[in-house]
């Protein structure tokens, strides 16, 4: 959201000097503190990886081909930009949803919650072929508002999206860029002023690295907090 004021500020030498020393923010303890800078050690993983935790769990829903059932998918999802709103999804050619979202050039992003999880993963494990994704998570499909593309209804937040650009990158994926033109929330999910509430819904994560689902965890900081801002979303 954008409010006349530029999200970071070039500040001098001395101004960062004294932000640092006047924050007073410290990290938290307990489970996953770590130790002092000094004393970490780092090996090499045996196999690289994108190991990046934690990354979105999303469900993309986008029309079928005619005749076809529409399909539900779970792609790499990832923010590109907040003001405008921008959001890319990766595919790769084993997801039919790629071919269906450069055919259609719209579809929605649907965030789950932990309740959702099975059919997530039904879902994430049927994406090579046509059929009935909804009925296999056992989801209820909507239909969306601003864009021609279907909708989980039981997703909490929907953002419906229309492609700009598309990135080919070898040897096997696509990247769709799409501006999000239309963002629903149920009930309670965010305040009186439109922000959201992570507490409001069990939304969780798929960790790369290890394969594993985690919902949020306690706060930790803002964005904004080293130079006393509050008013940043994205």
């Amino acid at each position: 959201m954008s409010t006349g004021q530029p999200r970071r500020d070039f500040l001098s030498q001395s101004a960062l000097a004294f932000i640092a020393s006047a924050a007073g923010v410290t990290a938290p303890t307990g489970v996953g503190a770590q130790p002092p800078a000094g004393k970490l050690t780092r090996s090499s993983v045996a196999k690289p990886g994108p190991m990046l935790p934690p990354a979105q769990a999303i469900i993309t829903s986008v029309r079928g081909k005619p005749g076809d059932p529409d399909e539900l998918a779970v792609l790499w999802t990832f923010v590109v930009n907040g003001d405008p709103a921008q959001v890319g999804v990766s595919a790769g050619d084993e997801h039919i949803a790629g071919g269906l979202i450069t055919l259609h050039k719209e579809f929605v992003l649907n965030v789950p919650t932990a309740s959702m999880i099975h059919g997530f993963d039904a879902i994430d494990f049927s994406s090579s072929k046509p059929g009935d994704k909804f009925g296999k998570a056992g989801f209820t499909r909507g239909q969306a508002g601003r864009v021609n593309a279907p909708t989980v209804n039981e997703a909490p937040i929907q953002l419906e999206c229309r492609l700009t650009h598309t990135l080919r990158v070898p040897p096997m994926r696509t990247v769709f860029i799409a501006d999000v033109v239309a963002t629903t929330v149920h009930d309670g999910i965010c305040d009186a002023d439109g922000r959201l509430r992570p507490e409001s819904a069990a939304f969780f994560g798929m960790v790369a690295g290890c394969g594993e689902f985690f919902t949020l965890g306690q706060r930790v900081g803002h964005i904004g907090q080293s130079v006393g801002r509050r008013d940043i979303r994205y």
